[in-house]
């Protein structure tokens, strides 16, 4: 019980949700509204009694309201432990009261640095430093202290206050925990802002944080739990944003399949469309339309894109659907569907369509996030592009023009394959891929294979140097005219003098794009 026997709340939030109606619902119990601010104007506008935290404190606020509630007669109610003789006898020499609800959320930090243009002054300035102070001091004193910082909480204290006259620990408990992830969140916003613009992006301590999008059925396996988050800042334009249209709930392996087909289709400027199954791609196609593209990606392997996801960098049209239509997809993610195409796509029940909303554009340098045993790593992403003068033709035949083509389109292609990776190429599609094998003749024979008759005139690609010769020998054998591989090995010379003699075009990259 409060030293003044009256219940008292302190309300002030940036998000204004619903708080008018549960500070009406607060007073009409008898508890007294304590705010400040804005928050404080919009309740006396609507006619809740509100009492300044001002004349609490004694104290103006100061300092263009930098300062006014970091103040003891605020803290001391949040903090003093009601039942302890010593807490109740210094409350009462000096006069304070308690605060028995804390119902705070914080400056908008994120949507300060959301903006494209955000100064470094208008960021710091919407740093919140009172609101999570009187937060954490309320939560660690939750036995006695209700404290919310989600709307969708109102509801439950309401309920239990009606009910029972006061909020149940638990309740209590589960509010504080969920302040402490809501405080721990926003600190982590402001270190990662800070460490990028100061030119640390890898600090000596790293604290992340993710919002959760949805509870998934299961992980990778049905007996493994999963949930799916998305980074308060992610860009748009990929899975964590895109809207699905239609079909079944999406599952942890939809989802991160999804996520690899984007990765690849992003390599492309011309309508591309990318088939994957297990993370790795079955097929891949480019064209003078997104039909064409979808042709030569299903044609690549129409074996393997049965039950595949299915990713498109231009707006799917009707009569591309209409050939999507006619095999069993799990996911179409695309930057829109046109009217025929959803009304064609939508007889299938369980097909999800995502769409993105804009085409998929290339990665910055972020970073990515693998989690080990006991820790994690974390590393950029693999954005690198080639410059035409990193192309070093070691063979004393040049590739001609058409195959060159082939030979970046399959090198865009290799960048996202499993390693040790090869990838066969040849009429802008891909015609054999041999994905995350212990070796890489393994690979090649894999492609090889898959390539059959349509090796013969075909590129390869390979995401590593070749450390013998055996592969060019292999590709020259399959009828292989032209190969695109980082180069580095001791043995090159081996590998050139054999394309040589097969007449064999080779060119070194430089640049290695191993994906484990």
């Amino acid at each position: 019980m409060s030293s003044n026997s009256k219940k008292r709340a302190l309300i002030s939030v940036s998000d204004k949700t619903g708080v008018v109606e549960f500070a009406r619902e607060l007073a009409a119990a008898g508890v007294e509204i304590l705010s400040t601010g804005g928050t404080k104007s919009l309740l006396e506008k609507e006619g809740v009694p509100v009492k300044s935290v001002s004349d609490v404190t004694g104290f103006p606020e100061i300092l263009d309201g930098r300062v006014k509630t970091l103040h003891p007669a605020i803290h001391s109610g949040l903090l003093a432990i009601r039942n302890s003789a010593e807490h109740q006898q210094q409350m009462a020499q000096l006069g304070l009261d308690y605060i028995d609800f804390v119902v705070v959320n914080l400056y908008p930090f994120q949507q300060t640095i959301a903006k494209p243009d955000v100064s470094w002054e208008d960021a710091i300035e919407n740093i919140d430093i009172g609101g999570p102070t009187m937060l954490r001091s309320a939560a660690k004193n939750h036995e006695f202290v209700t404290v919310i910082v989600d709307a969708a909480d109102y509801g439950e204290v309401l309920a239990q206050l009606k009910a029972d006259g006061e909020v149940q620990l638990a309740t209590k408990r589960r509010l504080a925990a969920k302040v402490f992830r809501h405080t721990a969140a926003y600190d982590a916003l402001i270190s990662d802002y800070l460490s990028r613009e100061t030119g640390e992006p890898l600090p000596e301590r790293l604290t992340v944080t993710y919002e959760k999008v949805q509870d998934l059925r299961y992980g990778e396996n049905p007996h493994q739990k999963a949930a799916f988050y998305r980074k308060p800042l992610a860009p748009s334009g990929n899975i964590t944003t895109a809207e699905q249209l239609h079909g079944k709930e999406l599952s942890y392996n939809n989802i991160n399949d999804a996520n690899a087909a984007l990765a690849i289709v992003r390599e492309y400027s011309e309508p591309a469309v990318v088939a994957v199954k297990h993370m790795n791609p079955c097929g891949v196609g480019i064209g003078e339309t997104i039909e064409e593209a979808y042709v030569k990606a299903y044609e690549a392997d129409p074996t393997s894109i049965f039950g595949g996801i299915v990713a498109a960098n231009r707006v799917i049209d009707g009569a591309t659907a209409q050939r999507l239509h006619g095999i069993f997809l799990e996911i179409i993610i695309a930057p829109d569907f046109t009217a025929e195409a959803l009304e064609i796509l939508t007889q299938k029940k369980n097909i999800r369509l995502l769409k993105l909303g804009e085409t998929p554009a290339k990665l910055g340098a972020t970073f990515a996030i693998t989690t080990v045993d006991g820790g994690m790593l974390v590393q950029e992403n693999d954005v690198r592009q080639l410059a035409d003068d990193e192309l070093q033709v070691v063979t004393k035949r040049k590739p001609t023009d058409a195959e060159l083509k082939q030979l970046l389109f399959a090198w865009k292609v290799v960048k996202h394959v499993k390693s040790n990776a090869i990838v066969l190429a040849n009429n802008d599609m891909t015609v054999g891929i041999g994905a995350g094998q212990m070796n890489r003749v393994g690979a090649a024979k894999i492609a090889i294979e898959q390539a059959g008759e349509l090796a013969t005139g075909a590129v390869m690609s390979s995401d590593a140097f070749f450390p013998m010769n055996d592969t060019v020998q292999l590709a020259a054998a399959a009828g292989v005219t032209a190969i695109i591989q980082p180069g580095g090995s001791i043995k090159d010379q081996d590998s050139i003098d054999l394309a040589d003699e097969k007449g064999i075009a080779m060119i070194f990259t430089g640049v290695r794009h191993f994906k484990h």
